[in-house]
């Protein structure tokens, strides 16, 4: 049975193009970037050849862009950076429907005695502007704010906030880890003080990522040790997963707006043939301001566990809410922000694809889910009950 993978917002394949790009980093060049010697000391040339790649894709400078090892270390440097960039603030503001990376983060320094105000959002998970401007004041060191919401696809007003931010001179950080590579995104126009991206959410490898630090912003290093990264980010680099995550992000750039229509035709499809075959189906998240590839669709009086074990005998891949809280069995806290109502916060279903994804596939999604779901209700006191209003109502 194939796979059929609608999971990408957990992570990705690995495009063929970016395997090829980092295999001889990993067999015939293997020394350190370091070394005096020409066999590691050449691959400094390929480091800053992927920086370059990396600026190119969000509209910044190389010397702007600091290799991580992923996503999570890139949220916690940027606003651990802000925290000792001005010690005498003790005030983070951020949002009720972050990743965990920014979250527990944030929680980590409300123990150390840092107040963080956590913002809340719309019934479409849209940022609420008012409250954001009120929770601002003069203690206020970093407001950290995700590009895009890895559970709905949601995008934040990123460039509008950050008008408002300049004003006041307060740093603002993005953690744009489900963006990168989705939708346009140009530094130069919206210049934010710090941005995250992570490669495994753009067919690179696992392992590695990047902080975007704008030019004159303050930085003190997350991790300390060695001069690697021009004194910002210790640690010998991890050259394969660097040049992977160069031509990962050429390879975006240069088919991101056919990419961008490609998907969002699968995505609608999906959700306008589930929306009439499922009755009770709630599109979850404000669908004007999205990413192309993410649809996040509750099933009303059906738990979603019971959805994704039954999509699974398909061969079909989907999550529930976030890769980083799947195990848990608390209803999405991206949809209680969102006031999702009980009777349809459980049954969440997320599908995010990618350009590997095929109309075969987003068929066979359609043609198995009325089934799963019409079987699972029937299991559920509510959703049987549902079902019989239902019926009753139509004759």
């Amino acid at each position: 049975m194939d796979t059929i993978y609608f999971d990408n917002n957990a992570t990705t394949n690995i495009a063929p193009e970016v395997l090829n790009e980092m295999l001889p980093y990993l067999r015939e060049f293997y020394g350190n970037p370091s070394s005096m010697h020409t066999f590691g000391g050449q691959l400094h040339r390929k480091i800053e050849e992927a920086r370059q790649k990396v600026a190119k894709l969000i509209g910044a400078e190389p010397e702007e862009i600091i290799f991580t090892s992923c996503g999570t270390e890139s949220d916690n440097a940027a606003i651990m950076s802000a925290a000792e960039s001005f010690p005498n603030k003790r005030h983070i503001v951020t949002s009720r429907v972050e990743h965990p990376a920014v979250l527990n983060f944030c929680k980590h320094l409300a123990r150390k005695g840092y107040r963080v105000t956590y913002i809340p959002v719309t019934k479409h998970g849209q940022i609420n502007m008012d409250e954001l401007l009120k929770a601002l004041d003069e203690d206020t060191l970093i407001v950290s704010l995700m590009y895009a919401n890895n559970e709905t696809g949601v995008i934040f007003p990123i460039a509008e906030i950050v008008d408002f931010l300049k004003e006041k001179g307060i740093l603002l950080h993005t953690d744009a880890v489900q963006a990168v590579g989705k939708v346009p995104i140009d530094i130069s126009k919206m210049p934010v003080d710090m941005l995250s991206l992570s490669g495994h959410k753009l067919h690179a490898p696992k392992g590695v990522g990047a902080l975007y630090v704008r030019k004159g912003t303050r930085f003190h290093p997350y991790i300390i040790g060695g001069h690697q990264e021009h004194g910002r980010r210790a640690g010998t680099e991890n050259v394969a997963s660097i040049a992977a995550l160069g031509k990962a992000c050429e390879l975006a750039g240069e088919n991101l707006y056919k990419e961008m229509q490609y998907l969002k035709g699968l995505r609608d499809k999906i959700e306008n043939a589930l929306l009439k075959l499922c009755p009770n189906t709630i599109i979850n998240g404000d669908t004007n301001n999205r990413l192309p590839n993410t649809t996040n669709i509750s099933f009303e009086y059906v738990e979603g566990e019971a959805i994704l074990l039954r999509l699974n005998e398909f061969g079909i891949c989907a999550s529930s809410g976030s890769a980083c809280t799947s195990g848990s069995l608390e209803p999405s806290h991206v949809l209680r922000a969102m006031g999702v109502p009980a009777t349809a916060i459980h049954g969440s279903i997320r599908f995010s694809l990618s350009r590997y994804n095929t109309e075969a596939e987003v068929d066979k999604v359609i043609e198995v889910m009325p089934a799963i779901i019409k079987e699972l209700r029937q299991f559920s006191p509510f959703g049987r009950d549902k079902q019989k209003t239902d019926s009753l109502s139509k004759n």
